[in-house]
């Protein structure tokens, strides 16, 4: 499994691999007829004659696409690489069995598909005699089932190419802004479902029931107007309406998705490629290895609760192109506070694991927060907006969730019961010395000796959060961010945290040393 985000080169890579490998037979392998033309394209350029295991209108669109881009076409019906649709591919096996026995090596794109007993598994069980690459950007399921072939999958061996952030550092990728606009879609009642997303009909009930549909339209003149957009909708009856609103508004817009004719789809794709076409709104058509520099703009009208969608959809912006200094994402959906930012670098596995991969460092999971005046997302660490100085005002300040754990905005008459908790672990002796007047001294002596660990404990405890706080300082936080990250990292305030029991604070210390040791 080979593992680098989406724009950085993935078909560049295994097309190279491929042309290393061109003594033995190859088939690289695809989903849709899209992804096929691309890869065979991909290919081309890299000088690799190829020939193409599809319908006739598939080898005609290959064949197109390589004239319309390089002025010629490799495609070669005797080469010994071949590409082919996954489908065509498994209803084939019997025809091309003495041929899969020859090939020395399979690609697949978007591996994140493969698992052992699905239609990619069967796929590569048919090359018992080759290697295997897989190359995607997010080597993680939304069901959490495991790639690797310990655990359900096929791949043996993981390697991980620059993060996200590196290629924008580098400038192989744009950098973006994000715009979320206030939404009233309600998720509440949407199921997920086995496959670890949310229910298609009640999801398009949702979605219809609110006002995405023209918040789109609204917020794309608003934060985008003039710059080539593709939107992500939840059905093809969605699509369509948001693409006669655009039209309604100007816009030159079409709606596309898997059930579009295929002469229509790549007609329309092919005014997307030369301006004519604005908006492009699509439905689970373009998430997944579309490579098209010209998008500036994506708009999220589908929710999702898969991590690898989110990202695919969102890095279609971030390909570089003249005059792009920044790709702009406008999410009507809630789909960067469920996932995060996706240049956040991230622990990946072959093992089945949690659905969200966890980032690199714990510390750079903090929750997001949209901003109510410029709808931008910053870290909920933040008092205020980084982008326009707005400073959301509590609802209240009479406890430590509601302000994020953050000790300066609490209320004096909390701030002193907190501390009053604090008091009674330092000042034990003198609580000791009035609990003799009244109770037997066995219960005295009993309270003498719990206290006195829990102020031992306590005294440890403080002088682990002491360094963590001396390590944000250095990172160039304030007290107020401390205070925050602290809250979101450990999960209570740390007023709270010095008044905990000797077992809690043992616990808690535990988790900071560990953290400290990083």
């Amino acid at each position: 499994m080979a593992v680098s985000p989406t724009g950085g080169g993935k078909t560049v890579i295994f097309s190279d691999i491929v042309r290393d490998h061109s003594n033995l037979p190859s088939c690289v392998i695809a989903h849709r007829k899209e992804l096929v033309s691309q890869m065979a394209l991909a290919l081309a350029r890299n000088g690799v004659s190829h020939r193409v295991i599809g319908p006739k209108n598939l080898i005609k669109l290959v064949i197109d696409t390589q004239v319309l881009e390089l002025g010629a076409s490799l495609y070669n019906p005797n080469a010994k690489c071949a590409v082919a649709g996954v489908d065509t591919l498994i209803k084939r096996t019997a025809e091309y069995h003495k041929w899969c026995q020859q090939v020395g090596l399979w690609v697949i794109d978007e591996a994140h598909h493969v698992l052992a007993d699905n239609k990619w598994g069967k796929a590569v069980s048919m090359f018992p005699n080759a290697k295997g690459l897989g190359v995607t950007a997010t080597p993680c399921r939304a069901d959490g089932k495991g790639l690797g072939s310990h655990s359900g999958g096929v791949f043996d061996d993981m390697q991980v190419g620059a993060s996200m952030r590196d290629l924008i550092e580098m400038g192989f990728l744009t950098d973006y802004r994000i715009f979320a606009p206030p939404s009233d879609i309600d998720l509440e009642h949407v199921p997920i479902t086995k496959t670890g997303d949310y229910e298609s009909k009640k999801l398009k009930r949702a979605v219809r029931s609110s006002h995405i549909v023209g918040d789109v339209v609204k917020h794309y003149m608003q934060f985008a107007q003039g710059k080539q957009g593709v939107t992500f909708a939840t059905d093809v009856e969605t699509a369509g309406d948001i693409a006669q609103q655009f039209r309604d508004a100007g816009i030159t817009a079409e709606s596309v998705s898997a059930k579009t004719d295929d002469r229509v789809r790549n007609e329309v794709i092919r005014r997307f490629r030369r301006g004519e076409i604005r908006q492009l709104v699509n439905v689970d058509l373009f998430g997944e290895g579309f490579d098209l520099p010209a998008i500036e703009v994506v708009s999220f009208a589908r929710p999702t609760q898969s991590y690898g969608l989110y990202c695919q959809q969102f890095g279609r912006a971030l390909r570089p192109m003249d005059g792009k200094t920044h790709a702009i994402i406008i999410d009507h959906v809630g789909n960067v506070i469920r996932h995060g930012l996706p240049d956040k670098e991230r622990v990946w596995s072959l093992d089945a694991r949690e659905r969200r991969p966890k980032a690199v460092n714990d510390e750079d999971d903090i929750p997001l927060q949209y901003c109510a005046e410029c709808t931008q997302p910053y870290e909920r660490i933040k008092s205020a907006c980084p982008y326009c100085g707005h400073r959301p005002i509590p609802a209240t300040r009479s406890a430590p969730e509601f302000v994020d754990g953050d000790l300066y905005e609490l209320d004096p008459a909390t701030l002193a019961e907190m501390r009053g908790a604090m008091d009674k672990i330092d000042n034990w002796q003198n609580i000791a010395k009035g609990m003799e007047k009244s109770m037997p001294l066995a219960a005295v002596n009993g309270y003498r000796k719990t206290a006195y660990n829990r102020q031992i404990m306590q005294h440890a405890l403080r002088e682990s959060m002491a360094w963590w706080a001396a390590k944000q300082r250095e990172a160039g936080r304030t007290d107020s961010e401390s205070y925050r990250l602290f809250y979101h990292t450990f999960g209570m305030d740390m007023l709270t945290a010095q008044a905990l029991n000797r077992a809690d604070a043992l616990s808690l210390a535990d988790k900071i040393n560990e953290r400290l040791a990083r």
